[in-house]
């Protein structure tokens, strides 16, 4: 080997040794990023505006992971931290969630009271209706005279859960043959008093009581002529 193979090869190894270094050094640099940002956690973002007041629900926050040292104290990680809270301020779209933006649902507001009624658990909850939920109110009755057709109101639009009880074996009463065991919840509405009066009205008299679950920011508001249904009268 010559003189000038001889630099030729020292180049090379010098070259391979720098390309070493600076791929070692790229390595440091990322450990010590890594070190610095730390390990990343879930956090939620708010997927469109809420408005004050309104209660929480998972469909409105998106997840997301960050690291942990950039998250302040009062940064939600975990969702069941919303159940049975509200907004107390507008949440804007993109913010991150943080337990300063959410309260607890206040049980009743003024002029509000507790009601609960027993509701079938197959056909009225089917264990989607949880405290926080809006739901409406509907109830099926029997004509009054023989002859009369059967009819379906909307009694409470927006009636506000309290609490979803344990289910409940209910028996029929004794002097009724024709009616098998069945299984009830018991649910807490927040109502005002007549809203109460028709919930217990339709529990006492009605055929069937079954709630609909209503989305959130949804408006349900129903005109009186559209509350009461009947077969007969659809177009």
């Amino acid at each position: 080997m010559n003189s000038r193979q001889r630099r030729g090869v020292i180049l090379l190894l010098l070259s391979v040794l720098c390309a070493l270094g600076a791929f070692a050094g790229v390595l440091s640099v990322i450990n010590d990023v890594k070190s610095k940002v730390g390990p990343e956690v879930a956090a939620y973002r708010v997927k469109s505006d809420v408005a004050p007041y309104t209660s929480l629900g998972a469909a409105q926050f998106e997840k997301i992971e960050m690291p942990e040292r950039w998250l302040s104290d009062n940064a939600v990680t975990d969702l069941k931290d919303i159940r049975g809270k509200i907004a107390v301020t507008t949440l804007r779209q993109g913010s991150l969630l943080q337990s300063d933006m959410i309260v607890d649902q206040p049980a009743l507001r003024p002029g509000q009271q507790e009601v609960a009624i027993m509701i079938d658990a197959a056909t009225g909850v089917a264990g989607k209706i949880t405290p926080g939920a809006t739901v409406n109110v509907y109830a099926t009755f029997e004509g009054q005279r023989e002859g009369d057709p059967a009819q379906s109101k909307i009694i409470v639009t927006n009636a506000r859960v309290l609490d979803v009880g344990k289910l409940t074996a209910l028996r029929p009463d004794e002097d009724d043959n024709t009616r098998q065991d069945t299984e009830a919840v018991p649910i807490t509405f927040a109502l005002s008093t007549v809203d109460a009066q028709r919930v217990t009205y339709a529990e006492s008299f009605a055929e069937e009581v079954r709630l609909a679950l209503v989305a959130p920011g949804t408006d349900t508001t129903v005109p009186e002529q559209d509350r009461t249904y009947e077969l007969a009268k659809d177009k």
